[in-house]
């Protein structure tokens, strides 16, 4: 068995490094805040709240097929395909200088460097179950019901984690040689962002422009967080393969591409 198939085991090798560093992870955005950890929840609902006042107040937005339930569904929709965009920003975006943001641990002989993607995704998906949070209250806050099949949703962003992790492993390795993959990646994060059904509908689009959106990975996620949350109904279990298969081999190239330059890391920092 190749040597970076030990990677995917590494929060069961590491895992009081995994524990101590996500915790310091997360409590560090908030250190020396007067709120704390408290913004972890006041962010997303502030968001929620501009979004619903937007949508609903001056746009009079309403989602194809909920019409009936008024604007505040519409700005629902939106908080939960940005819920998965921040995922995905979040470690992408900082994947690039994952690695150069840690030169003392890049020098420690035995630092299990692999397990850096693993920390930036457990504090991406802690506040990720927070938002989900603020969607499952304000879903029931307004009556409009909440079905069983929302308790699948750790099921419904499974596809999208080997991709990050893939996606981290690898510009963390090219990050380090190649300075100009930040800005690059930056810069196509934002584009994303709109080529993402994140603030509209796949069923708004024409067929022709459906099939090429579906090529998009996060497609995959938020149409299926969509039917759980807002549908009452499965995911589409084709689309939910169809990520799976393609975010393990991200991840694979990812874990290769890293194991084979982690040598020079040193050298370059």
């Amino acid at each position: 068995m190749p040597a970076f198939f030990a990677y995917f085991f590494a929060p069961f090798r590491f895992a009081p490094i995994l524990r101590q560093f996500t915790r310091r992870e997360i409590l560090g955005r908030y250190r020396g805040s007067t709120l704390g950890i408290t913004w972890a929840f006041i962010s997303p609902l502030s968001m929620l709240a501009v979004y619903t006042f937007v949508f609903v107040e001056i746009f009079k937005a309403r989602w194809p097929g909920a019409t009936e339930l008024g604007g505040f569904a519409f700005s629902q929709r939106i908080f939960a395909g940005l819920m998965v965009f921040n995922l995905f920003s979040e470690m992408v975006s900082r994947a690039p200088t994952l690695v150069l943001e840690q030169p003392n641990l890049v020098k420690k002989v035995f630092f299990p460097l692999e397990v850096l993607p693993f920390i930036m995704m457990g504090s991406a998906l802690f506040h990720f179950f927070l938002s989900a949070t603020i969607l499952v209250a304000s879903t029931l806050v307004f009556n409009q019901g909440l079905s069983f099949y929302f308790l699948l949703l750790p099921i419904v962003i499974l596809p999208l984690l080997p991709l990050l992790l893939g996606m981290s492993w690898l510009l963390a390795a090219l990050g380090v040689y190649l300075r100009d993959i930040g800005q690059i990646v930056t810069l196509l994060v934002g584009l994303l962002m709109f080529l993402s059904p994140v603030f509209y509908s796949v069923q708004s689009l024409s067929p022709r422009w459906q099939q090429w959106l579906n090529l998009n990975p996060l497609t995959l996620v938020i149409e299926n967080l969509r039917t759980v949350t807002f549908s009452a109904a499965a995911p589409n279990w084709v689309h939910w393969w169809t990520g799976l298969g393609v975010g393990c081999a991200v991840a694979v190239v990812g874990a290769w591409t890293f194991s084979k330059t982690r040598d020079g890391f040193a050298d370059v920092i």
